[in-house]
């Protein structure tokens, strides 16, 4: 069985795909910005002389880059666009969200279950997943490690690509087999797009290099994706369309809201009765924002208190249940 699951929580909606039992692939929505799929009206602030490309700047006031303008469009104009990818935090620099022209009625972004209905999958929202299912995705995501049978995978988002370094004690054709399965993998459990580079082992045997070629192109069959040969270095590229940030980089460029997100989630599940006691690390009360702490009153029916722990790490913060 196959069914995407939905999981509505404070300040973000999380999708997880599980297939007979398995928890397969991930997505992960921080509304709040402009993201993909987005239809509205936006001013046009900068734009090169003869270029067709410029700045769109939106009510919300956050700015978004286009490349078709029409060649009559002036700065202070006010045009439809639609936006085709949302803003990207890499390290040392915000890349702007990018929109194109469109005629469409204006409407909000598609959550992430009518984006996956209109991608035909099956979806159904929760009220919560297996949390060790959902802990473990996203400790992968915080760690960028992925370990597999003789080996690891070490995954690094940078402005230019996702790198995946493989690392093992196998001989390095046998090291490259085995790790294709986990590439894979973790490119759903990651919801990684976009370019990626895949660092395998030197394999100087062309025929070698083919055999993880042919792997690597079996395991991805029903992802939509442009890939290279593996060099004679080991190196293989991937490129696939990217709409939204993955999972890794989405907690690589704010640890400490993830970290708040994350203990939010754990409150709702608190059971035992009488108020909450919430422990973290100062920066994950800092990244905490009033509203989400509102609604997680309204969500429980309960109060919350604070317990600030420097010594924990940002991800160490727990809840639980105290008496009033």
């Amino acid at each position: 069985m196959r069914e995407w699951q939905i999981e509505e929580g404070i300040a973000e909606t999380r999708a997880m795909l599980v297939i007979d039992g398995v928890a397969a692939a991930a997505r992960l929505d921080w509304p709040g910005s402009l993201a993909a799929g987005e239809v509205a009206n936006a001013r046009l602030i900068a734009r090169g002389t003869g270029s067709r490309r410029g700045t769109m700047r939106f009510t919300s006031g956050e700015q978004a880059l286009i490349d078709d303008l029409p060649k009559d469009a002036s700065e202070g104009a006010e045009l439809r666009v639609i936006v085709t990818r949302p803003a990207l935090a890499e390290t040392g620099r915000l890349k702007l969200a990018q929109c194109r022209s469109s005629t469409a009625a204006p409407r909000p972004a598609p959550g992430l279950a009518e984006m996956l209905r209109g991608e035909g999958e099956d979806v159904r929202v929760v009220r919560r997943f297996d949390p060790d299912d959902w802990d473990a995705i996203i400790a992968e995501a915080a760690d960028g490690v992925v370990a597999f049978a003789g080996g690891s995978l070490t995954l690094c988002p940078t402005p230019a690509m996702t790198l995946i370094d493989i690392d093992g004690t196998l001989p390095p054709r046998a090291l490259a087999l085995a790790a294709v399965p986990a590439v894979a993998e973790a490119i759903g459990r990651l919801d990684l797009a976009g370019s990626i580079g895949v660092d395998f082992p030197t394999l100087p045997d062309k025929s070698d290099r083919r055999a993880v070629d042919v792997a690597l192109e079996t395991a991805l069959a029903h992802w939509p994706h442009e890939v290279t040969a593996m060099n004679g270095f080991g190196f293989v590229q991937m490129i696939a369309r990217l709409s939204r940030p993955s999972l890794l980089a989405r907690l690589a460029a704010d640890r400490a809201g993830a970290a708040a997100r994350q203990l939010l989630r754990h409150a709702e599940a608190v059971a035992e009765p009488g108020a909450l006691l919430l422990t973290a690390h100062p920066a994950v009360r800092i990244a905490l924002r009033p509203e989400w702490e509102g609604q997680l009153a309204a969500r429980t029916g309960r109060q919350s208190r604070w317990q600030i722990d420097a010594g924990l790490a940002l991800a160490g913060g727990f809840a639980q249940a105290v008496p009033l």
